[in-house]
């Protein structure tokens, strides 16, 4: 399980309460600097002065206003100063990092005029350190919550533009998606098309020629619901510029896909395990893109490699196994935006009710695997679809 991130709140409030217990400590040497030791009046206001520090990330300029007003009176009062500058200083940081810069420079101005007021009480004979301390110690804090705020605002601008990116490429692959369900339906209705035309031909002549027609058409209208469901899912229009389509590619023609990826430089062992049979075309189509996306993925991230597809005909389901013993793919690397990439494989798995599972494997290497229900009763079975990682 991924680990909780503390909440911002939490931290906060045990980062006042540390600074709190330090300034305690610290005041409990007011004696031995020349400072008046502390008292219940002293303890309250260091208290003031450090934790409203828990509210920053909230109300920054009110935690702030907070802080520099108990450690002003804390210093008329003529307690030691430098008890009560911790929690001004996180303040004028916190101000900076969320609030423009014309704001932080207001604040770091009021900070700076605090300390040059302690250091009119307190009677110090080098007033010019202590200005220049404090014009020293406001620059670096605001400086520093200037880079922090340009921070979280590139990591904002970042994971929104990463998040468009990611919605594009889905859309882009459903859009492919819809289009060759296309294919897959018009295939349907031709042979329903024939095999009426069949039985109307030998109704009277053969009825059981007849029969067997009728039973095809059936199944096969069954199965052409199931893609016209899906289809209107994930349909969208159709660039009328688009090229010609070549004709859909099925797991009969997964050999030729070896020999293209085998002359490419990875060499690519394919084993088959129980009684191969025909599939619903989509089924045979999702199948073939996740193994050509794999070895596309094998060939170009995995280094020095040999990989192994394994195909599982099961009663009721096919199970796809693509794995190499390289590098492996480094997600990051794999473009989702053009083509199949592995946004396009579990969006593919999840429009036909199967799953699909990528990562390294323990031995070394990485490994795709896909299982899809092979029937649409099966499907039906298993509900809404759902893809995992």
């Amino acid at each position: 399980m991924r680990p909780r991130t503390p909440r911002p709140l939490v931290v906060d409030t045990l980062i006042a309460v540390a600074m709190a217990v330090v300034a305690v400590l610290l005041g409990q040497e007011s004696r031995s600097q020349g400072w008046p030791g502390l008292d219940a009046r002293a303890y309250v206001l260091v208290a003031l002065a450090h934790l409203p520090v828990a509210l920053r990330g909230r109300r920054p300029l009110a935690v702030f206003a907070v802080v520099e007003a108990a450690a002003v009176v804390y210093i008329g009062l003529g307690y030691w100063p430098v008890v009560s500058t911790f929690g001004s200083m996180l303040a004028l940081y916190t101000v900076a990092s969320a609030r423009p810069v014309r704001t932080a420079l207001a604040c770091a101005a009021c900070l700076t005029a605090v300390w040059v007021y302690a250091g009119v009480v307190s009677r110090t004979p080098s007033m010019p350190s202590v200005v220049g301390q404090a014009l020293l110690y406001c620059s670096v804090l605001v400086w520093f919550g200037h880079l922090a705020r340009r921070s979280a605002e590139l990591t904002r601008r970042l994971r929104a533009e990463q998040a468009e990116r990611a919605r594009r490429a889905v859309a882009e692959e459903r859009g492919r998606i819809a289009r060759e369900l296309h294919d897959v339906v018009a295939h349907h209705m031709s042979v329903i098309s024939v095999q009426a035309g069949l039985a109307r031909f030998v109704f009277d002549s053969d009825p059981g020629t007849a029969r067997g027609a009728l039973g095809t058409i059936a199944d096969t209208s069954g199965e052409a619901l199931e893609e016209l469901r899906r289809m209107l899912q994930v349909l969208r229009e159709e660039d009328p510029e688009a090229p010609q389509r070549a004709p859909m590619p099925t797991l009969a023609r997964l050999g030729e896909l070896l020999e293209r990826v085998r002359s490419g430089g990875l060499p690519v062992d394919l084993d088959v395990e129980g009684t191969e049979r025909p599939l619903p075309p989509g089924v045979e189509l999702c199948a073939y893109r996740v193994v050509q996306e794999a070895l596309t993925n094998a060939l170009k991230h995995a280094g020095p490699a040999r990989a192994r597809v394994r195909l599982r005909y099961g009663a009721h389901e096919l199970t796809v196994r693509v794995t190499d013993d390289g590098e492996g793919t480094i997600p990051a690397r794999v473009p989702t935006a053009g083509g199949h990439g592995l946004i396009g494989m579990r969006e593919r798995a999840k429009l036909y009710g199967g799953t699909i599972s990528v990562g390294p494997r323990p031995e070394g290497g990485y490994e795709v695997r896909l299982t899809l229900p092979t029937s649409a009763a099966e499907r039906g079975r298993r509900g809404a679809p759902e893809a995992e990682r």
